[in-house]
């Protein structure tokens, strides 16, 4: 089954390093518009592999015996899974990372397509992983009317309900004088009754799962009510409001609201530009450019990291302690000679998750260019 990808799971792999042997990772696409069949893929697979066995980390003279037939056990175990293990099932892309000396093997089938990739290194490469993250991955998605109180939460690319406060409320009748307005007054406190209740249910679940999304999805004439009964935590989590037909699926309900976690996907993209603008501008907590933000990442300083969609370059990195510089040399802390690393990107990422930061990928503006694509807001 396809999975969605969260900043714990990146923050896990970020952690891996390979002791004895070497860190795999292969990312193969597997959109339905562009992968025709299992030849293709089949076709594509291997010749990322035959490129990971030529690559020079792979064939490294310092590699030991040992080193050099786990790499082939590891391609070969990789080719065995591809053809007859793994199942596609609706996934629209696969990451997979693999060391068979150090006991790790994990696949990751997508929701997202990504693009064909392989690295042979000491760390797994996370940086095609990062623009899925989110995705309104934890969002709690309400489905409020009259009778019904659905509340679902994203996971792995499909609602899955976790409150049902559906009511049966009594319907209007049409006899006229004092009786009937007696009996509006007894349904409309029912119907208030129930969307109390729902919203109860919803301030709960924003309590437990803290910094969740929420999407109200609801009939516009009683939009109000639901968000006048909600706490002020949970009106402040909401990302937008739609409505859906009455008996609609929970796909279709999925369908509807994503458009709506998109654009509150792109509205925080926005603000944290505009937050590290004003810092930079003011040379205050904020990095501008590879020589200082890879610093920062080292110090453990990066808040969230913001990179522009695209933008890669070299960078060295410290075999001993980790440092990461711009230019190469001796690490300022050890002594150690550096080592060039041609996916420096990657580099920064790891470091910036490792220290629990975050990081955000710009693909609408322009901001960051002036500064070779690369900027952070800081913690200190």
């Amino acid at each position: 089954m396809a999975t969605t990808v969260n900043w714990d799971g990146l923050r896990e792999l970020a952690g891996f390093r390979a002791e004895k042997g070497c860190a795999i990772s292969l990312y193969l696409g597997l959109d339905p518009t562009v992968t025709i069949n299992a030849g293709d893929v089949q076709t594509r697979s291997n010749s990322l592999l035959d490129e990971a066995a030529k690559s020079e980390l792979a064939t490294r003279p310092t590699l030991s015996h040992d080193q050099k037939q786990a790499l082939r056990g590891d391609f070969e175990r990789i080719r065995t899974y591809l053809e007859s293990e793994f199942d596609r099932n609706g996934s629209r892309g696969l990451a997979l990372f693999v060391d068979g000396l150090d006991n790790f093997w994990r696949p990751l089938p997508l929701t997202e397509p990504v693009g064909d990739r392989v690295m042979v290194s000491s760390e797994f490469f996370l940086t095609p992983l990062v623009p899925l993250v989110g995705r309104g991955e934890g969002a709690l998605v309400a489905v409020v009317s009259r009778e019904q109180g659905h509340v679902f939460r994203l996971r792995d690319g499909r609602l899955e309900e976790v409150v049902d406060r559906s009511e049966d409320v009594p319907n209007q009748h049409s006899q006229g004088g004092w009786s009937q307005a007696r009996y509006q007054r007894h349904v409309d406190e029912k119907v208030l009754d129930h969307m109390r209740r729902v919203a109860e249910e919803l301030d709960r679940l924003v309590r437990a799962y803290r910094s969740a999304k929420v999407v109200l999805v609801c009939p516009e004439d009683q939009r109000s009510d639901i968000e006048g009964f909600v706490a002020q935590e949970t009106r402040s989590a909401i990302a937008g409001w739609t409505a859906v037909e009455a008996h609609a699926t929970p796909a279709q309900v999925l369908d509807a609201v994503t458009p709506l976690l998109e654009r509150s996907r792109a509205e925080e993209e926005a603000t944290a530009v505009e937050r590290w603008r004003e810092e930079a501008g003011r040379n205050g907590r904020a990095t501008a450019g590879w020589a200082a933000t890879l610093e920062a990442a080292s110090d453990g300083r990066v808040d969230v990291l913001l990179y522009e969609d695209g933008v890669e370059r070299a960078a060295w990195r410290c075999p001993a302690c980790g440092r990461l510089a711009s230019d190469g040399g001796k690490c300022p802390l050890d002594g150690t000679t550096l080592e060039r690393r041609e996916a420096g990107l990657d580099l920064v990422i790891h470091q910036t998750l490792a220290h629990g930061g975050t990081v955000t990928v710009v693909s609408q503006r322009q901001d960051l260019e002036p500064v070779e694509g690369l900027g952070a807001l800081l913690r200190f």
